[in-house]
């Protein structure tokens, strides 16, 4: 880290402390102090809106409730700001105890030590936890995170569109990626290109992790290295070609990547396609967004592949500081988050599905129905032999723009899906290199 981003991180430490010092134990910036009335105080933070603050909060005050000594203080942060806002904190050397990690960032925190080896703290307990949910939160031997909620990637389908234009949909447990090109095809001739049959972004590393893995390959490795090959690039890259040359996802030009990741703002919410990837803890928000009529479909190419595509994963790890002053009020505070029923009844499905197995299946029956889908869904995926997803190598945060570089080029014909393909391998191993 050079010295001129370390002074720029540290000046916006310095304004964000000041912005933040008057606001009360919630409150949007990281930096805020609280007063001292002699208890053990935390700082927790997150990214996420309001509505997930307000949710967390009523979790925390049932643990502040049955422990009076301990007050958290919590702030939050928009997503996009938040990894250069924690980046600062640190470098600062003033970490919070608890925060949210993002999945691509956690081993470089982890392999700076600036993370506690949750391993070696035998009171947390994650026997809720299949070996899939631990195994995010692992680096080796050791662990440095807790998934705050689970979740995968799934397709969802408006129905009204298909049934508006005669499309029958697919089986979501046996579609093929030839499938999702023959349904996307035909709803963009049923409506005569009003509507286009689906659209998904090519720079999304999550939706390359399954095509990679049903090719036979990890895209990344459990050692942390780059297993994606130049052929699965290349036929990934080949494959959004095909489907714009068809009609069946939007022509070059069409989708603005600056739109935003909102469900209200999305292409589905303005009916201008029928067909999208959603994380599938975004469920509600997408199903309200679109009308309440969306299908949940899983990723096309499950059962044709050399191997499963999907995974179980996650929005955002709990990782605690190793510099943290309270780490066990910070375990128990973690342990209470992962385990408490009550606790995961009252921040609701914001973060996806509880990751204790054992919490998902009591909160169950008392969730809104379009949460209880996504709940359904991936506890029937946990049931099934997944592959694993390992935590991302180092730079792997680099990857997205240097996709969405080569999409780009793509799209609008200034290169050919073969060249794109051998490209970003070139790109991405300078950007994951130890």
């Amino acid at each position: 880290m050079n010295s001129r981003l370390d002074r720029r991180r540290l000046l916006t430490l310095a304004g964000l402390t000041g912005l933040a010092a008057g606001l009360p134990a919630c409150g949007r910036g990281f930096g805020g102090k609280g007063g001292d009335d002699g208890k053990v105080e935390l700082n927790m933070v997150w990214w996420g809106d309001t509505q997930r603050a307000q949710l967390t909060q009523q979790a925390l005050d049932l643990f502040q409730q049955a422990n009076p000594g301990v007050r958290v203080r919590t702030e939050y942060q928009d997503s996009s700001p938040y990894k250069d806002k924690l980046a600062a904190r640190f470098a600062a050397g003033d970490p919070p105890d608890l925060m949210a990690m993002r999945f691509d960032s956690l081993r470089e925190y982890a392999d700076r030590g600036t993370l506690l080896d949750l391993a070696r703290h035998p009171e947390l307990d994650q026997s809720g936890l299949t070996d899939p949910a631990r195994a995010l939160g692992q680096v080796g031997a050791a662990s440095f995170g807790v998934p705050s909620g689970l979740n995968t990637i799934g397709f969802v389908i408006d129905k009204t569109l298909a049934d508006q234009y005669g499309v029958a949909i697919p089986d979501g447990d046996t579609w093929s990626w030839e499938d999702l090109a023959g349904f996307a095809q035909k709803v963009t001739r049923a409506s005569g290109g009003k509507v286009y049959g689906t659209n998904f972004e090519p720079w999304t590393v999550a939706n390359l992790l399954v095509f990679a893995r049903q090719r036979g390959e990890d895209f990344f490795t459990a050692d942390g290295k780059l297993g994606a090959t130049e052929a699965t690039l290349i036929a990934w890259y080949q494959l959004v070609e095909d489907l714009r040359k068809s009609g069946g996802i939007p022509p070059a030009g069409f989708i603005d990547q600056n739109n935003g990741a909102s469900a209200a703002q999305s292409y589905l919410a303005k009916k201008s396609i029928a067909s999208q990837v959603i994380p599938t803890n975004n469920l509600i928000s997408f199903n309200q967004a679109c009308g309440g009529n969306l299908v949940l479909l899983r990723m096309p190419g499950e059962t044709q592949g050399k191997r499963r595509g999907q995974s179980v994963d996650t929005p955002a790890l709990w990782s605690i500081a190793a510099a943290s002053k309270h780490p066990a009020e910070t375990v128990k505070l973690l342990n209470f988050l992962i385990n408490d029923t009550e606790a995961a009844k009252a921040s609701g499905a914001t973060r996806g599905v509880p990751a204790s197995s054992k919490v998902a299946e009591a909160i169950a029956p008392g969730l809104e129905p379009d949460n209880k889908r996504s709940s359904d869904f991936l506890g029937a995926l946990q049931q099934e032999k997944l592959p694993a997803s390992y935590p991302y190598p180092v730079g792997a945060s680099k990857l997205t723009n240097i996709l969405k570089t080569f999409s780009t080029e793509v799209e609008f014909g200034r290169t050919t899906p073969a060249d794109a393909g051998k490209q970003f391998i070139t790109e991405a191993r300078k950007a994951i290199a130890p």
